[in-house]
C-alpha cells in the first residue's frame, strides 16, 4: 500500500513540473514576439504602418500590329492537266519531265495519217467545187444554165470549204500544245500508248507566282482588304519568311465553319515555293505607332467594363495613394493590352495587390520585385541599376511586341545580320536573277 502511494506522489509531482515548464515557455515566446513587433513596424523605408504593398508598372508607348494567325496552302498561279480532246495513239513526245515550256509549244503528237488523208481529200473536193462554181458563173452569163444550177454549185462550194475546215481542225486536235508558260510535271504517257479522250498526260504549272489560300473567322471579314500583306512561314523551309499580297476575299461566308476565304499572291520567281506546301499565315490588318500599353494583369474587369488602379501622389509629402480609373482597351498581345482612353504615357498602374485597395485614396507602398518584362519602376523613387537580368528583360519585351531579336555581337553575328538583311543571301535558289515586274501585281500596280 505504501508502495502505491509513493508512485502516485511521484506522478503528481511530474505533472506539476511539466505544466510549469510549458507555462514558462509560452510566456517567454509571447514576450519575445511582442518585443519584435515594434522593431518591424519601425524598420526604415517601411512607409505607413498599415499601407498595403503593391506592384506597379509604367504606361509605355510602342508600335502595335493588328494581326491574326491562320494556316493555308499554296497553289500555282496557273495549273492544268493536259488531256487529249480526241482518242489516238501517241506518235511523239516533245518534252521532258520538269522542263520549262512556252505557250503554244508542241507537247504531244498523235498518229495523224488518217486525218492527213482526210484533209487532202477535203482539199481536192474543194478544188473541184470551186472550178464547178466558176464554170457555172460563166454559163449563167451566157444563159446556157439556169440560176438554180449556179445556186447549187455555190452551196456545194460552201460544203466543201466546211469539210476542209473540219478535217483541218481534227488534224490540229492531234497536236497537244502548252496553254501557257510553265514547268511540266511527270509525264504519264509513253510513245505508242493508245489514249482515250480525256486521259491524263502531264501537268503544267506556272510557278513564277504562287497563290496562298487560307481562311479567317468571319469577325475579321471587315478588317481584311485587297492589297494588305500577310507574312507566312513554310514548315518545309524553316527560317525563310515570305510575304503575300492579298488579292481577293471570297464574298461568301462558309456556313459550316463561319469563316471567309482569302487568297493572296507570293512572288516566286526564285522558284523556292511549290504548289501544295503548308503555310502558317500571319495576316496583318494594320499597325499603330505610339500606342499606350500596360501589362494585362493591371486590367480589372467589372460589369462589362475595364478598370485600372492608378498610383498618384497623396496630399502628404512622399506618400502615394490609389485611384481607380475606367479605361477603354484596344488590341491585345501576349502580356500586353492597348489603352485607348483613360491613361497617358508615364502613368503608374497597379499590377498586383488590387484586392488590398478597397477604395480610392488608400495609401500604398510600392514594392519592386525587378521581374523581367515587368515594364515598370517603383513610383516612389528611382529604380535599381541594371541587373544581370536586364538584357533578358529587353529580349522578352521585344518578343512580346513581335520584334525580331538582334543577332549576337561579334564578327560572326555581324555576318549573320548582314545575311539576314539581304533576303535570299546564302540560298542557292536566290541566285536566280529576277527580272521583269512582280507577277502578283496587276494593272497600274505592275507599272510602278
Amino acid at each position: 500500500m505504501a508502495y502505491k502511494k509513493k508512485y502516485a506522489v511521484m506522478a503528481l509531482v511530474g505533472i506539476c513540473v511539466a505544466s510549469g515548464v510549458a507555462w514558462w515557455l509560452q510566456n517567454k515566446t509571447g514576450t519575445s514576439g511582442d518585443a519584435a513587433k515594434p522593431a518591424v513596424s519601425a524598420a526604415p523605408g517601411a512607409g505607413p504602418g498599415k499601407a498595403p504593398a503593391v506592384e506597379v508598372a509604367k504606361v509605355e508607348t510602342m508600335t502595335l500590329v493588328d494581326e491574326t494567325q491562320a494556316v493555308g496552302s499554296l497553289r500555282s498561279l496557273q495549273g492544268v492537266m493536259l488531256r487529249p480532246e480526241v482518242g489516238g495513239r501517241v506518235k511523239q513526245i516533245f518534252f521532258n519531265d520538269g522542263q520549262r515550256v512556252r505557250k503554244g509549244q508542241l507537247m504531244v503528237q498523235f498518229e495523224d495519217q488518217l486525218q492527213v488523208a482526210q484533209l487532202s481529200q477535203a482539199k481536192a473536193e474543194l478544188s473541184i467545187a470551186e472550178a464547178n462554181h466558176k464554170r457555172n458563173q460563166e454559163l449563167v452569163t451566157q444563159n446556157f444554165i439556169s440560176k438554180r444550177s449556179l445556186d447549187e454549185s455555190g452551196a456545194a462550194l460552201e460544203v466543201s470549204r466546211a469539210k476542209l475546215a473540219l478535217a483541218d481542225a481534227t488534224l490540229q486536235r492531234l497536236k497537244v500544245l502548252a496553254p501557257f508558260d510553265g514547268i511540266t510535271g511527270l509525264k504519264q504517257v509513253n510513245v505508242g500508248d493508245y489514249l482515250k479522250d480525256g486521259a491524263d498526260m502531264v501537268n503544267v504549272e506556272d510557278m513564277d507566282a504562287v497563290l496562298l489560300d487560307f481562311r479567317l473567322p468571319e469577325r475579321f471579314q471587315a478588317k481584311i482588304r485587297a492589297g494588305q500583306k500577310a507574312q507566312l512561314t513554310i514548315d518545309a523551309l524553316p527560317g525563310r519568311p515570305f510575304t503575300a499580297i492579298v488579292q481577293a476575299i471570297d464574298p461568301l461566308i462558309e456556313a459550316s465553319g463561319r469563316s471567309v476565304g482569302v487568297r493572296g499572291c507570293i512572288d516566286n520567281r526564285q522558284q523556292q515555293l511549290r504548289p501544295g506546301m503548308f503555310a502558317r499565315v500571319n495576316a496583318v490588318f494594320g499597325s499603330r505607332d505610339n500606342a499606350l500599353v500596360i501589362p494585362e494583369e493591371a486590367i480589372i474587369p467589372q460589369g462589362g467594363r475595364a478598370f485600372v488602379v492608378k498610383v498618384v501622389a497623396g496630399d502628404k509629402p512622399d506618400t502615394l495613394v490609389s485611384a481607380r480609373v475606367a479605361v477603354k482597351v484596344g488590341l491585345r498581345q501576349p502580356g500586353k493590352v492597348e489603352i485607348l482612353e483613360g491613361l497617358t504615357a508615364g502613368d503608374t498602374v497597379v499590377t498586383a495587390g488590387h484586392q488590398r485597395l478597397q477604395k480610392d485614396g488608400t495609401a500604398v507602398r510600392v514594392v519592386d520585385l525587378s521581374q523581367p518584362g515587368g515594364g515598370g519602376k517603383p513610383a516612389g523613387g528611382p529604380g535599381p541599376g541594371p541587373a544581370a537580368g536586364a538584357p533578358a528583360a529587353g529580349a522578352g519585351a521585344a518578343a512580346a511586341a513581335g520584334a525580331v531579336p538582334t543577332p549576337a555581337a561579334g564578327p560572326q553575328g555581324a555576318k549573320e545580320a548582314a545575311a539576314k538583311s539581304k533576303p535570299g543571301q546564302g540560298d542557292p535558289a536566290s541566285k536566280v536573277a529576277m527580272s521583269g515586274p512582280n507577277p502578283c501585281l496587276r494593272g497600274a500596280d505592275a507599272a510602278r
